[in-house]
């Protein structure tokens, strides 16, 4: 029997044009499998727990039920499900919502369609793909946050190693062939770290522009967050192409 080793991705974008686009350049990949395309998020709640992608694209306006609200329901359906919010919007209310409803990336629409590509697989094997200049607003928003209590102090020595790695600039694959791990180790490593949303902090700061040698510093700018929240009572832990 052949197994099907292509990664499924389904798109909900309303602009046809670009809804086309992007399935288009889907199709170019030899890995990728686009397995539907919706123009709302009335339809693709319909349509994508029978179709079980692996992947979803969303945009963030679409008419009626929102692309963030889509997330969060798509979430509560389908946990495991990877979701990258592919968007003209940049600003930091609409990213900070869209992790918290539970998307797992987070693209604008500029990105360049071997981005786009990249992204779906880094996704799909565990990473958290971001926009480089959307990773930066991340970084500035816990920046504003103050320091800390130190945090990697609890780290174990191969946390150590692959953090360090990972704010260098490597993705898990070649970080996986140097540390003899393979993808799914350093994923499930960086996952009994921190669940959901807090894995996808320490990523983005890890991997801080310019900075790469302060992953300590950015471990510790998880911790921020989760102290005002807590201040506040909330909670921590939320499960254009050419």
């Amino acid at each position: 029997m052949i197994h099907d080793m292509n990664k499924k991705v389904v798109v909900v974008e309303d602009n046809r044009g670009l809804r086309d686009q992007l399935v288009q350049i889907l199709g170019s990949a030899h890995d990728i499998r686009c397995v539907g395309a919706f123009a709302c998020a009335e339809d693709a709640l319909k349509e994508i727990p029978s179709r079980k992608p692996d992947v979803v694209l969303m945009d963030i306006k679409l008419p009626g039920m929102s692309g963030i609200e889509c997330v969060a329901e798509l979430k509560r359906l389908m946990p495991a499900l990877q979701i990258i919010m592919v968007t003209v919007y940049e600003d930091s209310e609409r990213l900070f919502r869209a992790l918290k409803a539970g998307a797992n990336g987070y693209l604008v629409k500029s990105s360049p369609p071997n981005q786009l590509l990249a992204a779906v697989r880094d996704v799909y094997a565990g990473g958290s793909p971001m926009s480089s200049h959307i990773a930066r607003k991340v970084v500035q928003h816990f920046h504003l946050l103050g320091p800390a209590p130190a945090e990697a102090g609890n780290l174990s020595p191969r946390e150590h190693q692959v953090l360090a790695l990972l704010a260098e600039g490597f993705i898990y694959k070649e970080i996986g062939d140097k540390l003899k791990g393979g993808v799914a180790q350093v994923s499930n490593l960086l996952y009994r770290r921190a669940s959901s949303l807090r894995v996808v902090r320490v990523l983005i700061l890890s991997r801080s522009a310019g900075r790469p040698a302060d992953w300590k510093s950015a471990i510790q700018q998880v911790g921020n967050l989760r102290y005002a929240k807590q201040a506040r009572g909330e909670t921590t832990d939320q499960h254009q192409f050419h």
